[in-house]
């Protein structure tokens, strides 16, 4: 029982032993004050101070971190537009002093600079300018802050424009714009493609007419062939050139009869088709190429008997 105050003391000892050690994480600095003075930075690992006489001032992340601040500005067409500016920083590893102790609140101070870069150089360029030279006003952020936070011991890694918000009316109405653009492009491509469908229609109609303007005159040489030599043959028979003509053509009345009526659905025409309208065509005929030459054979002989008056 003698040795129960022993576990006091010891539990004592423990708390007093765990005093004057502690951890330090990576990545971490440790400002350690002695008496309410600084001492020393302490980096990663298992540190040792005296209980009572040091105390850990603060800790501060050696890691990239970033803030995003978010800047409402006017363009140079005077429009307000929200930008949103990313910045990543570091504190320096051989000045954790100066960032620990000579500013308060560094991410103010970032936010600070931040707000008087972005207002002096976008209210120099319109809306559409913003949005190219996005890049310009990042690198003019962060050549700023480099050459303020150095001293302090902050290190900017980089600075990016991550997003550009104008008003609510200007998106819709730069939608409009957009809209009616791509409209307008559109309505040409859609004019082109008519008009490109209208010539090709017109010169494919132009060709089926040349071709059936052809086809026609073909027919009609070889049904002129025809007629030729069946006028040639009947003549070797004692029939003159009138009466072959005469009787090819009752011939194909007869044909074109014979095939009117082989078509089922054709509609009604009405012919002559009784041997007496045959007779009375080929007497036409006959009496039409008589007259005709006579009428040749007098014109002949007038413009003959002119053209003596005209020698003498």
């Amino acid at each position: 029982m003698g040795n129960y105050y022993l576990i006091p003391i010891a539990f004592i000892a423990l708390i007093i032993l765990f005093k004057f050690f502690f951890i330090v994480k990576q990545q971490t600095a440790v400002a350690v004050e002695r008496f309410g003075k600084f001492h020393s930075i302490r980096n990663s690992g298992l540190q040792m101070k005296i209980p009572i006489v040091d105390r850990i001032a603060g800790r501060l992340s050696l890691k990239i971190q970033q803030l995003d601040v978010i800047v409402e500005t006017k363009t140079k067409d005077d429009v307000f537009v929200k930008l949103k500016v990313s910045v990543q920083y570091v504190v320096i590893k051989d000045k954790v002093y100066d960032a620990f102790y000579k500013l308060e609140y560094p991410h103010d101070q970032i936010t600070s600079y931040v707000f008087d870069v972005v207002r002096a150089e976008v209210p120099k360029m319109k809306l559409d300018d913003v949005f190219v030279k996005k890049d310009d006003i990042a690198i003019a952020v962060k050549a700023e802050l480099q050459d303020a936070m150095l001293d302090y011991g902050f290190d900017i890694i980089k600075t990016l424009v991550t997003d550009i918000d104008p008003d609510a009316q200007v998106k819709a109405a730069m939608n409009r714009i957009n809209a009616s653009e791509r409209e307008k492009i559109a309505a040409q491509f859609e004019g082109d493609a008519q008009r490109i469908l209208i010539v090709e229609k017109a010169k494919a109609e132009a060709e089926s007419k040349r071709l059936q303007g052809q086809g026609i005159a073909d027919q009609r040489r070889e049904i002129a062939r025809g007629l030729e030599e069946s006028v040639e043959v009947l003549n070797k028979v004692g029939i003159n050139s009138q009466e072959a003509s005469a009787l090819i053509v009752v011939t194909q009345h007869y044909d074109t009869l014979q095939a009117i009526g082989e078509e089922t659905d054709t509609n009604l025409i009405l012919l002559p088709n009784s041997p007496q309208a045959g007779s009375d065509m080929l007497n036409n005929m006959v009496a039409s190429f008589t007259a005709s030459n006579q009428i040749g054979e007098a014109m002949k002989r007038k413009k003959n008997e002119k053209g003596k008056d005209n020698d003498s």
